[in-house]
């Protein structure tokens, strides 16, 4: 018998306990059904049992999944009240926030939490990381709260410690210098863009969410992404490299201005920028509860979650952003 079973592995099981259904106990853990499976056959593993019975209709438990249930649940709920604990400590300090660029989608939810939080309510510091991959390390080492992005781009490993909220499918874009030869258009239809070598921060690392979902986005059409620079810091240089390049920028439409050049929307179909608030599994802060808040009402209210007809999304972002 383990000495050491991880806490994450009995959640999973008493998840599945609850639902007798594991898509339905995968997305209340908000983890992909294969994720979630792992670990209840690693918990399995561990105890030398097998504690579900499995058939193509139905979920059981076993005689040992039964006999486990409530002693997992008593190591959960004082799981829960060690983290709780641990958190009352953390209420008062400031929120650390990660919002990619002022310009972004999640700027404006921290911009709207900042607007309505109380005078005696939490605070919130903002801090730019270039991408979900960078940001989610530091959400782990407990060195940031709060970040914004595509958290299907992520590792599984890493996801499972994390906790998400959709916010936002955002349309992308295309930035073009101005003496492209497609600048004089309206908007870029995804076609019109062959041949063309795309930038989308290849080569850095803590953006690779990024790069990933726009080698999907350009498979088979015809559009390569640009070859890898070293990571680029700050928005000065990125404008000044990226003028120099006179290379068109894979964007959303939260995206900030760059001089000599001009945004235009990407259709047909219209590419969609998953858009999630991300934060480590456990964190419990009143700053936290607002933010949440507050990004739920703002999806709600510009219709921020709505997909228009013969948009694009890869089948995994769809998955990680149903709710």
């Amino acid at each position: 018998m383990p000495r050491n079973i991880d806490p994450r592995l009995l959640r999973a099981f008493a998840t599945v306990a609850d639902e007798l259904h594991f898509t339905r106990a995968a997305a209340r853990l908000y983890v992909a059904q294969q994720v979630l499976s792992r670990d209840v056959r690693r918990l399995e593993q561990a105890l030398g049992a097998e504690l579900f019975v499995r058939t193509t209709r139905s979920v059981e438990l076993t005689a040992a999944g039964k006999r486990l249930l409530p002693y997992a649940r008593r190591v959960l709920e004082a799981h829960d009240d060690l983290i709780a604990a641990c958190s009352e400590a953390e209420a008062d300090r400031p929120l650390l926030v990660d919002i990619g660029e002022p310009v972004s989608t999640g700027n404006l939810v921290l911009e709207e939490a900042r607007r309505i939080a109380p005078a005696a309510g939490p605070e919130f510091y903002a801090c730019c990381h270039s991408g979900l991959t960078g940001a989610a390390a530091e959400l782990l080492a407990g060195r940031l709260d709060v970040s914004f992005g595509r958290i299907a781009g992520l590792d599984p490993a890493v996801r499972a410690r994390l906790d998400h909220l959709p916010v936002r499918l955002e349309p992308m874009a295309v930035v073009l210098p101005a003496a492209h030869r497609l600048a004089g258009r309206s908007e870029v239809p995804l076609d019109a863009l062959a041949g063309e070598s795309v930038y989308a921060a290849a080569g850095n690392d803590a953006t690779a969410e990024w790069t990933e979902l726009a080698a999907r986005l350009f498979a088979g059409r015809g559009v390569s992404v640009a070859p890898p620079l070293p990571p680029i810091q700050g928005r000065d240089e990125f404008i000044r490299v990226m003028g120099k390049l006179g290379r068109p920028v894979l964007a959303t439409s939260q995206f900030i201005e760059m001089p000599g050049a001009v945004p235009r929307p990407l259709t047909d179909p219209v590419p969609l920028s998953p858009v999630a608030m991300v934060w480590r599994r456990g964190l419990r802060h009143p700053g936290l509860d607002l933010l949440r808040t507050v990004a739920g009402t703002l999806a709600g209210r510009h219709g921020w979650l709505l997909r228009p007809a013969g948009s694009w999304l890869p089948e995994a972002d769809e998955a990680a952003m149903a709710r």
